[in-house]
């Protein structure tokens, strides 16, 4: 299992609204663009390939971000968390 950051910046306040409710299967959301999922590889993988059919190539982004124990260890959070 890794904790995934995954971020997005799209468009389309449709397709922006989809991927956010896909994620919110998948994780919690910690900024409005952004969640945090812990995940294993099946996981992963399922939701890469779910991800992938809302896409839209060309005009959205999306960056996933894998954070090892180590790394995960020296996160830092400041302020208040997210109201959902």
């Amino acid at each position: 299992m890794l904790l995934y950051v995954i971020t997005y910046d799209i468009p389309s306040d449709r397709r922006r609204k989809k991927i956010a409710d896909l994620l919110e299967g998948y994780g919690q959301r910690v900024q409005y663009s952004v969640f945090e999922c812990v995940l294993d590889e099946r996981k992963f993988e399922e939701l890469r390939e779910r991800l992938r059919h809302r896409y839209e190539e060309g005009e959205d982004s999306i960056r996933f971000y894998p954070l090892s124990r180590h790394t995960l260890g020296r996160v830092e959070v400041w302020g208040e968390p997210p109201v959902t």
